[in-house]
């Protein structure tokens, strides 16, 4: 069964063909939806901006448009340059993924849309529309709506991890039995080499909460705002 695009029903027989109007009108749509995710990108200062999803998504259109044309004049090749286009997407995301000095790792988010723009610039150089408007739909919910229910989840799960620093090396004894007392465990507890030279005491803590009266009545943010009061931590944060 052949599949009939809903939105090219709608625009007409030469939406659905290769010429002048379609080829302006696909290259469009992938510089408005590449734009639009870019500019919510850069507006949280991310990695990857406005110029890098319109130039990832204008490639991966422009690279499935010569496909097509290729194989419409009757050349018996395989879609080589949007395959190469793709994986340059996913090279150049990775590029975007980093490791902070606090042990995270930035920009998965934004590499993983960088990748989906790649695919949607695909989608519409082949003249697919309905799809690619809508993974353009779910990609643009995912990353601007979605991080508040994501917060929200995390911050009522009973593990987290925090970013601590200690005046001393010495104070970190009385750190583990404080946050012992308040009903919680430390799963791991690892030195951050990036502080060496800071004279601050710098560790990533995995703690788990076991205290039924923290698990109902606490949240992650009241949790590290009592331990943030404690004098001898020189600073405290979720990651």
């Amino acid at each position: 069964m052949n599949y009939q695009d809903i939105i090219t029903g709608m625009l007409g027989t030469w939406a659905a063909g290769i010429n002048a109007a379609s080829i302006c009108f696909r290259l469009a749509l992938a510089l408005l939806f590449a734009a639009v995710i870019g500019w919510e990108r850069a507006s949280k200062r991310h990695s990857a901006g406005l110029r890098t999803f319109i130039a990832i998504t204008l490639s991966s259109t422009t690279a499935m448009l010569i496909d097509t044309i290729l194989m419409e004049n009757g050349r018996e090749i395989l879609p080589v340059l949007s395959a190469v286009s793709l994986i340059g997407a996913v090279v150049t995301a990775g590029y975007s993924t980093v490791y902070s000095s606090r042990n995270q790792i930035k920009g998965l988010t934004t590499a993983a849309a960088l990748w989906c723009c790649s695919l949607i610039g695909i989608a519409l150089g082949g003249g697919y529309y309905f799809p690619a408007v809508l993974a353009f739909i779910a990609l643009l919910v995912c990353i601007s709506r979605l991080p508040a229910l994501e917060k929200y989840l995390k911050d009522r799960s009973n593990h987290f991890e925090v970013h601590l620093e200690l005046q001393s090396q010495t104070n970190l004894k009385e750190f583990v039995s404080m946050v012992r007392e308040l009903g919680m465990r430390v799963d791991d507890l690892e030195a951050n080499p990036a502080y060496q030279r800071s004279g601050l005491s710098v560790y990533t803590v995995a703690l788990t909460i076991q205290s039924e009266e923290l698990k109902r009545f606490k949240t992650h943010t009241e949790i590290i705002e009592a331990l943030r009061s404690l004098d001898y931590i020189s600073h405290i944060e979720e990651i």
